[in-house]
């Protein structure tokens, strides 16, 4: 695999002379205020909107080890958990909720993968460090995006930089390395000035396979690159346009999986823009449209020895090679144009939106040779108005509804669908300033169409036939009651968000011996079928400054499900879980502790899930105790520590990909995470 090395293998050194250079960036931009020396996240407590929505700094490093992609990084937002596969490009769950429910988005655009059992999820594509700002939506409780989701809308954005003639430069650059071989590299640069600027992220990262905590070695290892390019002009304060371009690739082994995926190739194109201030009403106009190239491949012998099958050669039956490997692609062209409108305390923001994605399929081995081919269209087109009026100085009302048009084109089996999807929400927000506290309580609704992977598992459906309609799934029908409560008070802050909902259609997933295509003998594989449920959980956290110095938080999560058909419990739902976090904090360095609780999860539907995994059995509570420190060398430079695990324990998620035997043939047991690891990262802003 090829890799552009190029600004990313000498990072390292360059970082090393900008810290101890007589010539440094600090020395230049001496500055009389005092900055404070970083920290490591290992909680979120920065909520807005009442304790709705979520924003994340994905620039600061996290522990566990700073994230390899977009799940990874997720996971330390409480809510949020990893279905893992092995070291990296885990498939990201929130509130037990899975897969498209999790509307992720780039930018504003969606980039969706193309792997039938998920190895290339949408986060999978996402390097977090080359983003600014991370935002999470909770619940149904936003129409602004295509087929909104309807458990989360996770946005990682990346902000225009603030260029000057003074100052017309600006950028980060920071090296990681671990146990196991790791090793990044990630560069953001931007130069220009007040009228047009270009910017370039690219990063690289590269880890071997880990050990768990008895030292047995778990197929994990990984090597990704992404980079990408933006031209931005602003004619004037009020207008701005950016062209994006981007390329990536990588490779992973999987300890979950029967395959590896040895390609993950991307291309992505974008133009957007945003005037202001068109009339004293129009107050904002924007538009993008971007389109994306996803080319995944998996096979079994690349990166692993291929699996042997018995064969008769010249009159003796003798183990042979069986090598096979899958090409999936996915393009993907997203657009939309939006409009805000400001009257007095009413704010209005309008919009369209459409998505066209064809993927397409091959597959080659012994058996078989099938060629590239499209066999899915996908075309929606929507229309979205989300309203805020504030009532007084204490009481908001927020609310908005849209109307998507959704059209199928299943070239494989002969067969479409077309769905009219409606979703709304209305939201009451208030606000205590004299006790600085928030609360907010919304119900929503929405409908989702059956994804990809759901419509072309290899589902009985609802009538239980072997070879059902393209028609078989329902749509799934998600009614959601939100609420969440805020305060801080001297040293002490807490937070809180609850939901509870009924989900009509909810589109499950059971595992069993299915026949394989051509005949070819059977296999256990997802079948999809609608059942009705109920949803309801919570996220809280609560804070307390002790000292200047010393601080410390405690979070907890819990979700809950169950199929109201038989009462039964909703499977693949992560634990309930707590995170304690504590922090010693002075002008140049910080130290942490952050210990991991998780209870054992024995509320599970024998073979049910999602399509990336299912539940076989409960698994055991345990708990995890990592240390951090940071060290500010000098202004803008940075240093950071950390080891994870520091106890060594061996312990498995219960959101975990079945292992999988040497004959390629689903396992029985889930495999290990990682053992002690430990990890040093310096960062640099110039």
């Amino acid at each position: 695999m090829v890799q552009p090395k190029f600004l990313l293998q000498p990072l390292s050194a360059a970082i090393c002379i900008a810290c101890y250079s007589s010539s440094s960036v600090a020395a230049q931009q001496a500055q009389n205020t005092t900055q404070l020396a970083p920290i490591v996240v290992t909680a979120q407590l920065n909520h807005d909107a009442n304790g709705l929505i979520i924003h994340a700094d994905p620039k600061q490093p996290i522990q566990p080890v700073p994230a390899t992609d977009g799940a990874d990084y997720l996971q330390s937002i409480p809510g949020f958990s990893s279905i893992k596969s092995g070291g990296t490009n885990g498939d990201v769950t929130f509130r037990g909720m899975f897969g498209s429910r999790i509307k992720i988005l780039s930018d504003g655009s969606e980039n969706l993968g193309a792997c039938p059992a998920r190895m290339d999820a949408p986060t999978s594509y996402i390097q977090p460090e080359s983003y600014d700002r991370i935002t999470v939506i909770k619940g149904p409780q936003t129409v602004q995006y295509a087929n909104t989701g309807s458990a989360a809308t996770v946005i990682f954005e990346r902000q225009k930089p603030q260029l000057s003639q003074d100052k017309n430069y600006l950028g980060q650059a920071s090296v990681l390395i671990g146990s196991f071989g790791r090793l990044d590299h990630n560069v953001e640069a931007a130069v220009g000035d007040e009228k047009k600027y270009i910017r370039l992220n690219a990063n690289r990262s590269v880890a071997d396979s880990y050990q768990d905590g008895e030292g047995n070695s778990v197929p994990s290892a990984w090597e990704r690159w992404n980079t990408d390019l933006a031209f931005g002009w602003t004619p004037n304060d009020d207008t701005w346009i950016e062209l994006t371009g981007g390329k990536a690739d990588g490779e992973a082994e999987y300890a979950g999986r029967s395959m590896d995926g040895s390609q993950f190739a991307r291309e992505s194109l974008g133009l957007r823009f945003e005037k202001k201030n068109l009339t004293e009403v129009i107050k904002k106009v924007e538009g993008q449209v971007n389109y994306s190239y996803n080319d995944h491949v998996m096979d079994n012998f690349r990166l692993r020895t291929p699996p042997t099958v018995e064969m008769n050669h010249g009159g003796m039956m003798m183990e042979m090679p069986n090598p096979s490997e899958m090409q999936v692609t996915r393009r993907t062209l997203n657009s939309r144009l939006a409009m805000t409108s400001e009257w007095d305390k009413l704010s209005l923001i309008t919009g369209v939106d459409s998505q066209q994605n064809h993927h397409a399929g091959s597959m080659k081995s012994m058996m078989m040779n099938m060629p590239l081919s499209t066999n899915m269209k996908f075309y929606s087109y929507g229309a979205f108005g989300e309203l805020s009026y504030q009532l007084n100085d204490t009481y908001k009302l927020v609310t908005g509804a849209r109307i998507d048009q959704v059209e199928i084109d299943a070239l494989k089996l002969n067969d479409e669908r077309k769905e009219t999807l409606p979703s709304g929400f209305i939201r009451l927000e208030n606000q205590y300033s004299e006790h600085n506290a928030k609360s907010y309580i919304g119900l929503g609704y929405v409908e989702r169409v059956p994804d990809y992977w759901e419509l072309f598992s290899t589902a009985h459906g609802n009538t239980g036939m072997s070879k059902p309609t393209f028609n078989d799934l329902d749509t799934e029908k998600t009614l959601q009651l939100d609420m969440g409560y805020q305060q801080e008070h001297g040293a002490f802050s807490l937070w809180t968000s609850a939901y509870a909902g009924l989900v009509n259609d909810f589109i499950l997933l059971s595992y069993h011996n299915h026949a394989t295509d051509h005949g070819h003998g059977s296999s256990f594989s997802a079948g999809a079928k609608n059942v009705d449920a109920v949803i309801a959980g919570a996220e809280a956290g609560v804070g307390y400054q002790f000292t200047d110095a010393i601080q410390a938080d405690i979070s907890t999560m819990y979700a809950w499900g169950e199929i109201t058909d038989n009462n039964d419990p909703l499977p693949q739902i992560a634990p309930l879980e707590g995170r304690f976090n504590l922090r010693y904090v002075q002008d140049q360095y910080s130290l942490g502790l952050l210990w991991r609780a998780v209870a054992k999860q024995d509320r599970i539907n024998l073979n049910k899930g999602n399509i990336v995994g299912y539940d076989i059995g409960e698994s055991k509570g345990f708990s995890t105790l990592a240390l951090n420190a940071t060290y500010k060398v000098m202004n803008d430079v940075d240093l950071a520590v950390g080891i994870d695990n520091v106890l060594n324990k061996t312990y498995t998620e219960h959101l975990n990909k079945l292992g999988v035997g040497v004959d390629g043939q689903v396992g029985t047991e889930q495999f290990n995470n990682t053992g002690r690891n430990y990890w040093a990262r310096i960062s640099m802003k110039f």
